[in-house]
This record gives structure tokens, C-alpha cells and sequence, in this order.
């Protein structure tokens, strides 16, 4: 399961909006699981953590929310389900905090190695479609109108050639 579903901003994965439009040409103002709208507080509470463990997991890399002008952190809805599936990993599994950070790090790299893959199976999957054209195009450009070759009887006559002597 991946902690996050595609990546932690600051530790290698998808990093805020594409463009002027957004991630994918989306409305910049229409809210998803990636906007950054709740302050350190309400994602405190949210997560069920205190204000001071999410500052440390925020140092430690765990959980990067993204920053106002003013330098104050805005969580997203993933970054609150990604501080609710550090706590688990940390007081349900028994793993410490760099272990934690090593689970995400291979999470985004998965991630990341599936959504390549992704990609080229698709690309894969287009050039045999351009190659199955080309092919069909190459039969249907076969000339219609030659003879078909029919294998003569073989016979036992005997044909003499004697070539003209000059002279």
C-alpha cells in the first residue's frame, strides 16, 4: 500500500501544480486531496497528533505539506491520511522513524517504476499498432494482377539441343 498514493512533495515525488491551470490542466481553484488547505492546528487534530510531532515529522522528511508566503505549513487531505500511516507504522508495526522514511522512500520509487512501466507499455503497444498498419498496408499494396506460378508436369520426353556450328 502506498502511504500516500503517488508521492511525497520533498522527498522525490510530485511536486505542486504543472502549470498555470494546475496538475493535468485542472482548475487552479477547485479543491482535491493535494490542496493544501488546513493549518498545522486542524491537521494536528485531523491526524489525531500533536502540533509538535507533525514540526518533527515535518524536519525528519516523513511528511513535507507545502508552505504559505509566510513560511507556515498548509496540509493536504494526503498529507493528513500520509501522518495518520506514519502513526500506525510507528505505534501499530513497531518501526522507528528512519525506518518509516526508508517504507516511503521505496513507496515513491515503486510508485514511480509502476507509472514508467505504465508508460511504456503504452508506447510499446502503440508502435506494434504502427507496425501492424504498416504491415497490412505492405499486403494491400501487393500487385493483384501476376500469374500465379503452376508447376509444370514433369514428363519423361527428352528434349535434344544441339547448338548451330559456324561454318
Amino acid at each position: 500500500m502506498s502511504i500516500d498514493g503517488g508521492g511525497i512533495r520533498g522527498t522525490g515525488g510530485p511536486v505542486g501544480p504543472a502549470g498555470p491551470a494546475g496538475p493535468r490542466g485542472r482548475n487552479p481553484y477547485q479543491l482535491t486531496e493535494e490542496s493544501p488547505v488546513y493549518v498545522i492546528s486542524v491537521a494536528a487534530e485531523l491526524s489525531g497528533l500533536h502540533p509538535q510531532t507533525l514540526r518533527q515529522y515535518d524536519r525528519l522528511g516523513l511528511v513535507s505539506p507545502d508552505r504559505t508566503a509566510g513560511r507556515g505549513r498548509r496540509y493536504s487531505a494526503r498529507d493528513i491520511a500520509q501522518l495518520r500511516e506514519v502513526q500506525r507504522l510507528s505505534q501499530d508495526e513497531g518501526i522507528n522513524l528512519a525506518g518509516i522514511k526508508r517504507i516511503i522512500e521505496l513507496e515513491n520509487q515503486v510508485a514511480a517504476l509502476q507509472a514508467r512501466v505504465a508508460e511504456l507499455t503504452a508506447a510499446v503497444e502503440g508502435a506494434a499498432a504502427v507496425m501492424q498498419q504498416r504491415e497490412a498496408a505492405v499486403h494491400a499494396s501487393y500487385r493483384r494482377d501476376l500469374v500465379p506460378y503452376q508447376d509444370v508436369q514433369h514428363t519423361s520426353a527428352l528434349v535434344v539441343w544441339r547448338p548451330k556450328r559456324d561454318g
